[in-house]
């Protein structure tokens, strides 16, 4: 029934007194009473068919993640959230990578993954399942350094050493990459790397006698 119709209603029940217009009410909470039970099976369908999808799958606590890491498989428990390095360092204790700005800019946790070099800070640890994980605990072969660790202890590339596990494995990549065509090419592609200590002039210097041995 319109707005009019109703207004129309009213005028005249109002004209007949007061009995007519009680039925008006009436006949009005009538009619919006049989509105409620019809649309009743439908918000019950609707309902019923929630409940039989059932709820949605939202787990997101701790589960066991394989992590193949120097050449061997850890299974910590972890939250989806967590990172690459926080599950190397809090996780499976391998503290040879650092944790620096922990936002990418520093490269102090520098890894390799697959022989590509990645800030481990900046990528979650599932996401790497199944990838082959090299951190600098992976480099050396028992007492044998590896030809970057050797480079820069003989070239004294360091100084407090906070950056060196990330320069080391940074260098590494560098050279598989083939950008050590000259000292400025091995800056600019070692630049994702500081050092605080500004040892940059025996890094470079390291590299390039590392890139010379690994030929």
């Amino acid at each position: 029934m319109s707005t009019e119709e109703i207004s129309t209603a009213e005028i005249g029940a109002e004209e007949a007194g007061p009995e007519s217009t009680a039925s008006r009410r009436t006949v009005l909470r009538a009619g919006v009473a049989a509105a409620a039970v019809g649309a009743a099976p439908l918000a019950t369908g609707r309902n019923e068919a929630v409940a039989e999808a059932g709820p949605a799958d939202t787990r997101t606590g701790p589960a066991r993640v394989a992590l193949k890491i120097n050449g061997k498989v850890h299974e910590p428990e972890l939250e989806p959230r967590v990172t690459l390095l926080d599950a190397l360092r809090e996780r499976i204790g391998l503290t040879g990578t650092k944790k620096g700005c922990d936002r990418g800019e520093c490269g102090a946790c520098t890894v390799l993954v697959d022989g590509r070099r990645i800030k481990s800070c900046l990528t979650l640890a599932v996401m790497q399942q199944g990838r082959e994980i090299t951190t600098v605990e992976g480099l050396a072969h028992g007492e044998r350094l590896h030809p970057v660790q050797a480079a820069f202890v003989g070239n004294d590339a360091l100084q407090c050493g906070f950056c060196t596990p990330g320069q080391m494995m940074s260098a590494i990549g560098c050279i598989d990459e083939g950008h050590t065509g000259s000292d400025a090419e091995i800056r600019e592609w070692m630049s994702g790397n500081l050092c605080r200590c500004s040892c940059y002039p025996n890094i470079v210097a390291a590299v390039r006698q590392a890139a010379r041995e690994l030929r």
